[in-house]
């Protein structure tokens, strides 16, 4: 008889997204905040601007070499696309209360301005 998975506590889900950012290295990230904008006469490049400004190969590398990153690049691969699951199990559990909360403060910034007006 297959037994369901329980379902992942935030907290552990958290946890595990914690522990990929410190293995990744994103410890001094921080995410953009949505009042930052962007400022200068910066432009988006174009896909032939980069493909024209890409260096050529450098010569082949050992077999043992080539072997060795190709192991770093699935790992690193597989890391990303773990955290990337991780990252939408918690979008998943977090969405509802969020929406709630958000529904939840505009309903009351409504009654306040209604009650305001009324009187």
């Amino acid at each position: 008889m297959d037994t369901p998975n329980p379902i992942k506590t935030s907290d552990h889900l958290l946890d595990d997204l914690e522990s990929i950012r410190q293995l990744l290295g994103d410890e001094n990230l921080q995410p953009p905040l949505l009042t930052d904008t962007v400022t200068g006469d910066e432009q988006i490049p174009l896909l032939f601007d980069k493909v024209a400004d890409t260096p050529v190969e450098p010569p082949a590398a050992p077999a043992a070499e080539k072997s060795a990153d190709a192991l770093l690049l699935h790992l690193d691969n597989e890391l990303r696309a773990a955290a990337q699951l991780i990252m939408q199990d918690v979008i998943d559990d977090f969405a509802p209360h969020i929406e709630t909360e958000i529904k939840r403060r505009l309903d009351a910034r409504m009654e306040r301005l209604l009650n305001q007006y009324q009187s």
